[in-house]
């Protein structure tokens, strides 16, 4: 029995007449995606991607897996593929779903028929097909509301494909298809989730680390290597910038009003992110901020700290709360690496009564009196180190 993978768009169905260009650019992303799970044909035809192993070294567990966390795609099904012929139909949904049936007390049949020449309407396909599989399972019962199972069939212009309920897909764009942005990845849990919503909006990432040694350790920069390739897995690779970030931070410690010092530090970062992001032809920032949620994420500790450079800032989170960035984590898979308990130099020198409404004034005359920082900070952005993270190289942290 021959057996293929088939996507649904979503949102992408929308887009009218640039539509092709958005299917042309999930294309490349599921070939990049499928390249070492074996050889498979992929293509497109009304609104619906297929995917189809050559030959019998093709992984297909593992291109399913792939192609489920692929943004653009708003279902999932793995599905045998047989004639349009009613018999045919018959025997692969008894062959390819009749265990899943003898595990369950009722079921229904949908069934769509894209191609209009099949001789049947797709009722009185529901209708044979459901009363066919009745014959060798007398145990079930229809259910045509709440069903335990469906089966599902789609003849469509290539064959017939039989398969249970959809698997939900990621939704979403693909990514790349919205421009490239700079992601700060911290090592906490909201960074990642922020990088994981904006890849589904269809934007390419990169990822900036600022690193304070020997404030902060080997160990947390490996934890951010770690979650920068868990969010491969959504977003594709990517390259992480790690700022030795020492410097400044000691600058800003040493010259400001404590009470000022997180959020002449969250401008400090901006600058560097900024400049960074030009570099590379980034067209945004990317911050995992929520409102109110510490206390450089105030309404006018924000503003005060997006003044700070050009690039439009993006906070896809800035409206959930810690429960909902926490589910999401969990969800994709970095939750666990991002409680590991290793310092970032977000965290260190923080003072115990920040400022929660500072005035852009205030902190333009506390960065006045610090005319070296500007200085510090292009060291820093000149003395990045790039690293490359590719969506194979998913690695374990040691503890």
């Amino acid at each position: 029995m021959r057996e293929v993978i088939i996507g649904y768009q979503g949102e992408m169905s929308l887009k009218g007449l640039n539509r092709n260009q958005f299917e042309s650019a999930l294309m490349k992303i599921l070939r990049y995606r499928l390249k070492d799970a074996g050889r498979f044909q992929v293509w497109c035809a009304q609104s619906t991607f297929y995917i189809e192993p050559e030959d019998d070294a093709a992984d297909l567990d593992l291109a399913f897996a792939r192609v489920s966390k692929v943004f653009g795609l708003a279902a999932v099904s793995r599905c045998a593929v047989c004639d349009k012929d009613f018999d045919a139909i018959c025997a692969a949904a008894e062959s390819y779903l009749g265990q899943a049936l003898r595990q369950v007390k009722t079921f229904k049949v949908e069934a769509r028929r894209a191609d209009k020449s099949f001789p049947m309407t797709s009722p009185q396909l529901m209708r044979e097909l459901g009363a066919f599989l009745l014959s060798r399972h007398p145990y079930l019962r229809v259910d045509v509301h709440q069903p335990d199972f469906k089966v599902i069939v789609e003849v469509r212009d290539r064959g017939a494909y039989v398969h249970g309920p959809k698997t939900p897909g990621e939704g979403g764009l693909p990514v790349g298809t919205s421009g490239r942005a700079l992601n700060m990845l911290s090592g906490g849990i909201d960074s990642p989730v922020a990088a994981y919503r904006m890849a589904k909006r269809g934007l390419a990432l990169d990822h900036i680390h600022f690193a304070s040694p020997p404030y902060t350790s080997e160990r947390a920069r490996r934890k951010v290597i770690a979650l920068a390739q868990r969010t491969t897995v959504y977003t594709g690779s990517c390259n992480l910038f790690i700022v030795p970030y020492t410097r400044p931070q000691e600058c800003i410690r040493d010259n400001a009003p404590p009470m000022l010092f997180t959020v002449l530090m969250r401008r400090s970062m901006m600058r560097i992110a900024g400049q960074i992001a030009q570099r590379q032809g980034c067209e945004a920032l990317v911050t995992g901020e929520s409102l109110a949620q510490v206390a450089s994420q105030t309404v006018q500790a924000l503003r005060c700290t997006d003044a700070a450079q050009d690039l439009p800032v993006l906070r896809p989170l800035i409206g959930m709360d810690k429960t909902e960035i926490i589910e999401t984590a969990r969800r994709i898979g970095t939750f666990e690496t991002s409680i590991l308990p290793y310092e970032d130099c977000c965290t260190i020198f923080t003072p115990p009564h920040p400022k929660l409404r500072p005035t852009l004034g205030e902190v333009l005359e506390a960065e006045a009196a610090m005319p070296d920082l500007a200085a510090l900070e292009a060291e820093a952005a000149a003395s990045a180190q790039r690293l490359r993270i590719r969506i194979d190289d998913q690695t374990e942290l040691d503890d």
